[in-house]
């Protein structure tokens, strides 16, 4: 008989075995209601590995007594979709189940949306990537998306108690508990990898009186069993995120040797550019703004071509990122205008700034008093663009490094009536 893993034999038949996220499936949460209520929605269910995507869908289809059907997006094509499309279908529309639906390409989502439209199937799509970059506007537009989020020492622990005590087959074993720390640590809020750990342990002390938990013994059988990175786990978070902060310091070494282990690991280099593209804003910005054209350029290239050759524009644009000026000015000053503009909402645009395309909204002073600023000296006629109440409130702050202190010496001139720069 073919061995089940633990992880599907533990898998959840109802909303109360479920673990984790109650932000959408306790009780009253507007999930939790569309499920009781048999009015699923077409959804993407966007969070890291396992943190029960695919329990989810398997259950919802379970509860509503609907046909299931799974694709993986790795293996799939339109011709597998059109095969489950025209199957005969029941009264209420089937859960079709797409896995990693990030990776469907433009014609496989468009024939997913067409059925999506006409009600033909209920859409579930998984995805450990965020679904404003990689889902197209129109299918996401008809989704409700969920965000599932990683498991907590709370959750880690109910999932391994469950395992422990509720599985037939650990349930004949003695289990000596020491510590945990390990255990969750190297699981990294990941279910599945924090019940297949447990399944190592166990193999590891067939023999033994009692199965011990304990953390010499888990990062013993880690080492023995398992990769040192897993590009969908806690090391892809880890090690791209020291890959940013090198880039930020500006440590082009650093910077080229997390790079090169995502490389080796077969990271995909979409991720790694387009991260490349937010930290140019983010942390570069107007201190050297070519900085974000060649993090544009890069993420371009990347698309047209994969590994090997990709790894030389990676590595010219993590080079030019971390060797360049910093300033972090952008990504503070919206910050603090969206701050800003929830607080002030209702402040009125002042009248010299409205459009005034009527006659009549010209005789009620719309644009009135505006000055044009090329019919002034130096492009510019000093006067006030902010509602009255926040007239002189300085948002942007500029950098300190040579451009932004041009910037500076410019708003200086200009704005000297109003701002301190």
């Amino acid at each position: 008989m073919e061995h089940m893993p633990l992880a599907e034999r533990l898998r959840p038949k109802n909303l109360d075995e479920y673990i984790g996220q109650e932000h959408i499936l306790g009780p009253g949460k507007p999930l939790r209601k569309a499920i009781e209520a048999n009015a699923v929605p077409s959804m993407i269910l966007w969070g890291p590995p396992g943190v029960g995507k695919t329990t989810l869908s398997l259950m919802l289809a379970e509860l509503t007594k609907r046909q299931f059907f799974s694709l993986s997006a790795i293996s799939s094509g339109v011709k597998d979709l059109r095969d489950v499309l025209n199957k005969p279908m029941g009264l209420f529309p089937p859960i079709l189940f797409i896995d990693e639906i990030h990776r469907f390409n433009k014609s496989q989502q468009d024939t997913l949306l067409s059925a999506v439209e006409r009600g033909k199937v209920t859409l579930i799509g998984a995805t450990t990537e965020n679904p404003s970059f990689e889902v197209n506007s129109a299918l996401l537009s008809r989704c409700q998306v969920y965000i599932l989020e990683s498991f907590g020492k709370k959750e880690l622990q109910a999932l391994l108690d469950r395992a422990i005590h509720r599985d037939q087959q650990l349930k004949e074993k003695e289990f000596e508990l020491e510590s945990t720390d390990a255990l969750f640590r190297i699981s990294g809020g990941d279910g599945r990898k924090l019940l297949n750990l447990l399944e190592m342990l166990v193999t590891a002390q067939i023999g033994e009186k009692k199965v011990r938990i304990a953390d010499a013994k888990v990062e013993e059988v880690v080492q023995k069993n398992m990769a040192v990175y897993d590009k969908s786990g806690e090391q892809h978070y880890d090690i791209i995120s020291a890959f940013i902060k090198s880039l930020r310091g500006s440590d082009p070494n650093a910077a080229l040797y997390w790079l090169a282990r995502m490389i080796v690991a077969g990271e995909d280099p979409k991720f790694i550019a387009r991260r490349m593209l937010i930290m140019a804003s983010e942390d570069i910005g107007n201190a050297n703004p070519t900085a974000m054209i060649l993090a544009n350029s890069c993420m371009d290239a990347v698309n047209k071509i994969g590994y090997p050759e990709s790894r030389i524009i990676l590595s010219q644009t993590a080079i030019y990122l971390a060797t360049s000026p910093k300033s972090n000015a952008s990504y503070l000053a919206i910050d603090r205008a969206i701050a800003l503009a929830e607080k002030t909402a209702h402040m009125k645009v002042p009248m010299a700034l409205r459009n005034a395309p009527t006659k009549l909204m010209k005789e009620v002073g719309y644009g009135e008093g505006y000055k044009y600023s090329h019919d002034f000296p130096g492009n510019f006629a000093q006067q006030n663009f902010m509602p009255e109440e926040l007239k002189g409130e300085k948002i942007f702050e500029p950098g300190l490094n040579g451009r932004e202190n041009d910037i500076r010496k410019h708003l200086q001139n200009w704005w000297k009536a109003w701002y301190e720069y």
